[in-house]
């Protein structure tokens, strides 16, 4: 597909997007405990956007300057035939896209980890919060961490390179957090360390769990030596390098720290929903304009009208005990 015109997508307080989060699905085989109800109600099949239009949003956004796609879901690897759209997407890089990678919990690793290498992909993250089986079945409401760490096993053995997210929460993992942290610096993983998010509504009170990173770090460097880090992943993590450990710690901490300055990403839901900010509800519908008449200019207007909406921060906040999230969707909705 040739779009009508490549120019670059600049916001109005001059950020440069250049990182898309596509969402393949919102459908997800674990239950995370912060993340979803366990009843939760997932999109109709027929409102999903197909691969082939997966495909097509892609490119578009390659031809509009992005370098580098996530793909993300819910859990990307249960949508079914996702390599085909992956390899295609793999295709592209060397040709205006830098890099092509997702955010997976590990479920289906043991499955795909060699077939993401082939298509080209290098490094993944992968969302693991605890070692502990009774603890992981308790926060995912699944008894499944024998097998997200075989996946892990197969990733590393296929060359894949590992960053793990890890949500820090008050009460349930805040006291596994450094040994989390050693165990991964010891397999040669990053890890990076999050707040909870309040999107969706949950069975459980967020304020609870919430566990600000700025103690989490107080307590880490009792023990360790938390040196700055330059690494920049162009997301919104913060790193620092652990001298004990040698390994590198991130921070993202949409509560205690506002991360919105320099951003450059926007994300896409798997229904071709564009949001500027993962914090605002303000989205702009690239599914109407891809299958709409005279599509290509249509989808390029959209992205013009999108990014002149990206807004110039988040307003994300846990205000008490009780409160409602601070937007009403869920993370897997959005692509998280």
């Amino acid at each position: 597909m040739t779009l009508v015109t490549a120019r670059p997508l600049i916001d109005s307080f001059s950020r440069t997007i250049s990182y898309v989060r596509l969402s393949v699905t919102d459908r997800c085989d674990l239950r995370c405990s912060y993340c979803m109800p366990e009843r939760m109600q997932f999109l109709p099949k027929a409102e999903v956007l197909s691969l082939e239009e997966l495909h097509r949003l892609g490119l578009a956004f390659i031809a509009r300057g992005v370098r580098k796609i996530r793909l993300t879901g819910g859990e990307p690897l249960v949508r079914r035939d996702l390599m085909t759209l992956i390899g295609k997407l793999g295709r592209e890089l060397g040709n205006g896209l830098d890099e092509l990678t997702l955010t997976t919990n590990g479920t289906q690793l043991k499955q795909h980890a060699g077939a993401l290498v082939d298509a080209g992909v290098r490094r993944i993250n992968i969302s693991l919060d605890t070692l502990q089986p009774d603890l992981f079945a308790k926060l995912t409401r699944r008894d499944a961490l024998a097998q997200v760490l075989e996946g892990i096993d197969a990733a590393d053995r296929a060359g894949l390179k590992i960053k793990l997210n890890t949500v820090a929460l008050k009460g349930l993992n805040e006291q596994e957090l450094p040994t989390l942290i050693g165990w991964a610096h010891g397999r040669g993983f990053d890890v990076t360390l999050i707040e909870v998010m309040p999107l969706g509504e949950v069975e459980e009170d967020r304020f609870d769990h919430y566990l600000p990173l700025t103690a989490v770090r107080d307590r880490l460097e009792q023990d360790w030596t938390l040196q700055q880090s330059p690494h920049d992943s162009g997301g919104p993590a913060r790193y620092v390098d652990i001298a004990e450990t040698g390994g590198r710690l991130g921070f993202i901490t949409p509560l205690t720290n506002n991360f919105c300055a320099n951003c450059n990403r926007v994300r896409v839901t798997a229904t071709g929903q564009i949001f500027m900010c993962l914090g605002q509800n303000d989205q702009v519908d690239l599914r109407a304009a891809m299958r709409g008449p005279d599509s290509e200019a249509a989808l390029d207007a959209a992205l013009d009208r999108a990014i002149a909406r990206k807004p110039e921060r988040h307003d994300f906040h846990i205000d008490a005990p009780g409160a409602a999230p601070a937007l009403a969707r869920h993370m897997s909705m959005t692509g998280g």
